[in-house]
C-alpha cells in the first residue's frame, strides 16, 4: 500500500480559484473625495448644478412657453391671460396645432443657457456664501446673467413666435438674425397723416443698426431682480434646513427623509423669491419683445416700460402670470436643489459642506 507524503499533509489547503477576486468585486467601492478649494471639485460641482438646471428646466418647459405668452401679452393667447384656467386652455390650443414641438418651442435655447447658467449659479454660491447674506445673490447671479443672457433672449424670443400648424418651425438662426439686426413692425398710421407728411416731409426715423448690444436688451430689469429672486431664495433655503426643520424634526427623521426635505424646501424657496421678483420678470419680457410688437420700439428703456404696464392694467400688470409662476417655479426649484444634491453625493463631493455653507453665515 502506498505510502502519504507527510509534506503534503501538513499543507494547508489553497484557497478555491477566484475566491480572493469574488471578495474584492463584492467589497463596497470606496468613493473618491475631493478637497472643496480643488479645481477638480469645483469643475464637479459646477457639473452638478448645470444637470440640475436643465433637468428643473425640462420638467416644466411647457408651463414657461405658456407663462411667456402671458408675460408679453401675445395677440393669440392673450384672451386665456387672467383666468384661472388660462394656462390649460393655452396649453391644449397650442398642442392641437403643433404638437408636444408647440410646447417645447424654445427651449433647445433654454437648455444652451441654463447649463453654464446653473452651473455658475450653484459654483459661484459655494465660493461667496460666506461674504454675507446677500452676496450669493451678487456673486453668483451677476456673473451668471451676464454671461448667459443673450441665450436668454433668443429663448423668449422664439417662445414668443405664434404658429398655427405642425409645418410652421421655429429657426434658431432665423431669430439670433433678426435680434442683430432688430428690425421694428411699422405701427399703423391713418391715411389722412399721409396727406400732411407729403407736404412737410418730417424726417424719417433712422432704422436701427445691427449691434450685438441688441442681445442685451432688457438686461438692467433682470439685474434688478437678482437680489430679490436669488437673494431670498438661498436665504429661505437656509432658513429651512438649517433652523425651521431641525427645531421641529429629530435627526432620525430628517436623515430618513433628506430628499423629500429638499423639494420642500427649493419648492418654498422659489416660490417666495418669484413673488419677489416678479415685477421684474413683467418688465424685461415686455423690454424682450417689444421690438417684434406692431409699432414695436428698442428705444423704451425699463422705466418707460414699467410706466405703460402700469397705465394699461395698474398694479396688477405686473403680476399677469403669477400663477402659472408658482406652477412652474415651485417644482423647478424643488427639482433643481435635490438634483444638485443627489449629485454631488453620487460623485463623491461632500453634501454636508453644501448644507454648511447654506447655514454658515447665520
Amino acid at each position: 500500500m502506498a505510502q502519504s507524503d507527510p509534506s503534503n499533509s501538513q499543507r494547508p489547503p489553497a484557497p478555491a480559484s477566484g475566491s480572493g477576486e469574488r471578495d474584492a468585486a463584492s467589497a463596497p467601492r470606496k468613493r473618491p473625495t475631493y478637497d472643496p478649494n480643488s479645481f477638480e471639485y469645483a469643475l464637479l460641482s459646477g457639473f452638478a448644478g448645470g444637470v440640475a438646471g436643465c433637468v428643473a428646466k425640462t420638467s416644466v418647459a411647457p408651463l414657461d412657453r405658456v407663462k411667456i405668452l402671458f408675460q408679453t401679452r401675445s395677440p393669440d393667447y392673450q384672451r386665456y391671460a387672467g383666468t384661472w384656467l388660462g394656462v390649460f386652455r393655452a396649453s391644449k390650443d397650442i398642442y392641437a396645432e403643433t404638437g408636444i414641438r408647440g410646447l417645447l418651442q424654445g427651449h433647445s435655447a433654454t437648455l444652451l443657457r441654463i447649463f453654464p447658467y446653473a452651473a455658475i449659479k450653484f459654483l459661484m454660491y459655494e465660493r461667496f456664501h460666506h461674504v454675507s447674506l446677500l452676496a450669493p445673490a451678487h456673486g453668483e447671479s451677476v456673473s451668471s446673467v451676464i454671461v448667459t443672457y443673450p441665450l436668454e433672449l433668443i429663448r423668449v424670443r422664439l417662445a414668443f413666435e405664434s404658429h398655427h400648424s405642425q409645418t410652421e418651425r421655429s429657426s434658431l438662426l432665423r431669430t439670433i438674425r433678426l435680434i442683430y439686426s432688430s428690425p421694428t413692425l411699422p405701427s399703423p398710421s391713418p391715411t389722412s397723416s399721409l396727406a400732411n407728411s407729403a407736404s412737410s416731409h418730417p424726417p424719417t426715423p433712422a432704422a436701427p443698426k445691427p449691434s450685438l448690444t441688441h442681445f442685451y436688451r432688457g438686461i438692467f430689469p433682470t439685474l434688478g431682480g437678482i437680489v430679490p429672486y436669488a437673494g431670498v431664495s438661498f436665504l429661505v433655503w437656509g432658513f429651512l434646513k438649517h433652523d425651521l426643520f431641525p427645531s421641529h424634526l429629530s435627526p432620525t427623521f430628517r436623515a430618513s427623509h433628506r430628499t423629500s426635505m429638499d423639494l420642500v424646501a427649493g419648492g418654498l424657496a422659489g416660490a417666495i423669491g418669484q413673488t419677489a421678483a416678479y415685477p421684474f420678470d413683467i418688465i424685461r419680457r415686455r423690454m424682450q419683445v417689444s421690438a417684434v410688437l406692431p409699432g414695436g420700439t428698442n428705444s423704451h428703456g425699463m422705466w418707460k416700460t414699467a410706466q405703460s404696464v402700469w397705465k394699461m392694467a395698474g398694479w396688477r400688470g405686473f403680476y399677469v402670470g403669477l400663477s402659472i409662476g408658482y406652477l412652474k417655479v415651485v417644482p423647478m426649484n424643488a427639482v433643481s436643489f435635490a438634483t444638485w444634491v443627489g449629485l454631488k453625493d453620487q460623485l463623491g463631493l461632500d453634501v454636508r459642506s453644501t448644507y454648511s455653507t447654506l447655514g454658515e453665515s447665520r
